[in-house]
């Protein structure tokens, strides 16, 4: 068997799986339809690709359903309010995404057309390589190869990839390019992430049902668990800072971050600094009451906060939201975790 034979049977396998288990899901048109000629919308799937780059697909689908209610097309998008964006893109982590949401939706709409290849779509705010290449092929067909990391994970197996992950990714790219599909190549690239998703998972894969078990070096191994292999585990830096909930009983303050800080552009509570030294907290505590502590987990540090309550009869400057409102303001997770203890400290 040549080596172009075998490079089209394992495309040829790829599809034939993708036909017959392809997971529905709201932004994709399955197999079936794309035959009959019904094309992807690639707002739907520039949508999705940006949501789902720090989340699971269950949790994606809610803000994904939302958004679409809320603004169906890219002109809606593009119109809509940013601070209102912002606030139901909270609990989706990554704010800087949904600013680059809004200002690629406006240039988008602006030119009239969304983009229909990778080297255009690159060009635009909040894509990059990997969304750029997703976009374009899932969505108008372009032979591109599409790297995540459902992917990564099934030729690390495949093709037993020896050195840990972070060194591989070129030779991933590379294998994946050489057996793109000359048609169908969008589903291709979804096969692959379903393949990894369901079958290759990280924990247990379920071998027996791959398609691509017979010519997979990591299970000739025994061992296809043991990849991709891992690189040495960083610690991550802990950050200490404290978080206050100040109010009057019917309001509480909130304060509208900086755009180019960590969480920018959101709605948060009032902090003092995140560092690495000792917990920087307000020199003046005598109006304020310790509740506890939280702690959340960024992408490159773990913080830890007190939490203070502060009782005041005369707020101070910020934005004074009614307590009775607070939960449809879309706090990011850190504040919203502080606002959950003082909620059962208060009612408890």
């Amino acid at each position: 068997m040549s080596y172009i034979h075998k490079m089209t049977d394992f495309s040829d396998r790829i599809l034939d799986w993708y036909d017959a288990n392809a997971r529905e899901l709201p932004w994709r048109v399955g197999p079936l339809d794309r035959k009959r000629g019904i094309k992807p919308d690639p707002y739907r799937v520039w949508l999705s690709e940006i949501m789902l780059q720090q989340t699971t697909i269950p949790h994606g689908i809610r803000y994904f359903e939302r958004f679409t209610s809320l603004w169906p097309d890219i002109q809606a998008l593009a119109q809509a309010d940013k601070d209102e964006i912002m606030k139901e893109w909270a609990g989706l982590g990554y704010y800087a995404r949904a600013r680059n949401l809004h200002a690629c939706a406006q240039k988008i709409a602006g030119s009239g057309r969304f983009p229909e290849n990778s080297k255009a779509l690159i060009a635009l705010p909040g894509i990059g390589p990997y969304t750029s290449a997703a976009i374009a092929a899932i969505a108008y067909d372009e032979a591109v190869a599409v790297v995540d990391g459902n992917v990564e994970r099934v030729f690390s197996r495949f093709l037993a990839l020896k050195q840990p992950l972070k060194q591989e990714k070129p030779a991933i790219r590379e294998a994946v390019h050489a057996r793109l599909p000359d048609n169908r190549p969008g589903d291709f690239a979804q096969a692959l992430m379903d393949l990894g998703a369901t079958i290759c998972t990280p924990r247990s894969p379920k071998c027996a049902s791959c398609p691509l078990m017979s010519e997979c070096e990591a299970f000739a191994i025994g061992t296809p668990e043991a990849f991709p292999v891992k690189g040495p585990k960083l610690k991550q830096p802990l950050r200490k800072g404290a978080v206050y909930i100040v109010h009057d009983e019917k309001k509480i303050v909130l304060e509208k971050r900086q755009e180019n800080g960590l969480l920018g552009g959101m709605l948060g509570l009032p902090t003092s600094d995140w560092t690495e030294a000792d917990r920087n907290v307000r020199r003046d505590m005598s109006n304020t009451l310790r509740l506890g502590n939280v702690e959340h987990t960024f992408t490159h540090f773990k913080l830890d906060l007190d939490v203070y309550e502060e009782r005041r009869d005369n707020l101070p400057d910020g934005i004074h939201i009614d307590i009775e409102r607070l939960e449809s303001v879309g706090l990011p997770s850190v504040f919203a975790k502080a606002v959950r203890l003082w909620v059962v400290q208060r009612t408890g």
